[in-house]
């Protein structure tokens, strides 16, 4: 094909193509097709994505080059320039939240990092670009204000809860409300209370994604989240040995039976590399996640390594600063992507559908 073909309408003809992350429907239906400029031998698009999608804008754009060459069928270079499309978040049920993705991170049992790994999801998706919300429902042993190194305490304002604001994320957590040394001592309809006032009485603001830190087990919380709202999907945090994965099968078992959508398994703790030799050691085992997801026919997000340097900055409150190792980046942004690259897959695959109030 000669470069005559090099058209606009041929260019919005493969475009069209291409499904926007966030809605799973064509850009060019969707006028997020801002501009296009035609070159001798050059072709400049500019798109219009939303931050949903944020950490995959790279890869975005790589898929849009590789489909506009493909369709013109000749040696044009592509470039293409991604800036921010707004789109506000919809109401999500009754309780009026603004999110476009509710996350629940959860864990059959205890001690195995699912509170770190809610953090670290957060913080990437919000270095990222994305607008994040961290919610702590883990309200026996709220670790999320320690790991983000934050003691402040939330106010009101006109009836609304203000969360507190960490690394660009509104944060609310239970451990912002009662002292650190007082044990809370509930019941299920307690419980039950305490997420609806997170979830309703917060001024969450208007987010792409909400992530939510459960608490480890079966129990009353993910009840009363799948009650309150619609959750989204879940993340499943679980250590590589056997007697960690049996109970990670109940809380993807749980899950499922709330009809809440499993995004996939992350493994921590995954292995040790020596700071000295660099020899790995496999003390926990390693790739029971990864084989466990794939007879569950769940998708395996990635790993993270046992490394002091999580332990070191998760105690010092200062958990953000692993994205600037050089060890632990690699692992932490691809759960980040990982996580992303579901959702966008899933929302292309099955379009969400736009909700309409009942008059």
């Amino acid at each position: 094909m000669s470069n005559d073909v090099v058209t606009r309408e041929n260019i919005l003809k493969a475009l069209d193509q291409f499904l926007d992350p966030e809605l799973g429907r064509s850009v060019v239906s969707l006028d997020q097709v801002q501009d296009i400029k035609i070159g001798p031998g050059r072709v400049t698009i500019h798109l219009g994505l939303t931050t949903f999608c944020a950490p995959l804008w790279d890869e975005l754009a790589q898929e849009v080059r590789e489909l506009v060459r493909k369709n013109l069928d000749c040696s044009v270079e592509v470039e293409v320039k991604i800036s921010e499309y707004p789109r506000a978040a919809e109401k999500l049920g009754q309780i009026g939240l603004k999110a476009k993705y509710v996350v629940a991170v959860g864990s059959g049992k205890g001690g195995v990092g699912k509170s770190t790994v809610a953090a670290v999801l957060a913080l990437g998706l919000s270095r990222a670009g994305c607008k994040v919300g961290l919610m702590d429902a883990d309200v026996y042993g709220p670790s999320i204000p320690h790991l983000l190194g934050t003691e402040e305490r939330p106010t009101l304002y006109e009836g609304k809860i203000v969360p507190i604001v960490v690394e660009g994320m509104r944060v609310m957590s239970m451990g912002f409300i009662v002292p650190r040394e007082e044990a809370v001592i509930w019941r299920g309809p307690m419980l039950h209370q305490a997420v609806q006032q997170f979830l309703r009485d917060t001024d969450w603001g208007d987010l792409d994604y909400l992530i939510v830190d459960m608490p480890p087990g079966t129990g009353d919380v993910a009840l009363s989240l799948s009650q309150l709202l619609p959750v989204s999907g879940a993340v499943v945090v679980c250590t590589p040995q056997e007697l960690a994965l049996l109970d990670a099968v109940k809380a993807i078992a749980m899950f499922r039976k709330v009809n809440i959508e499993l995004l996939g398994i992350v493994e921590n703790m995954s292995y040790f590399v020596c700071p000295n030799c660099g020899t790995r050691h496999d003390i926990f085992s390693s790739g029971g996640a990864r084989k466990k997801a794939e007879e569950l026919k769940v998708p395996f997000l990635g790993e993270i390594p046992l490394n002091m340097a999580i332990r070191v900055r998760g105690d010092e409150g200062k958990l953000v600063e692993c994205f600037n190792d050089p060890v632990l980046q690699p692992c932490l942004n691809t759960l980040c992507k990982s996580l992303v690259r579901q959702i966008v897959e899933k929302r292309r695959a099955s379009p969400p559908l736009p909700s309409l109030s009942v008059l």
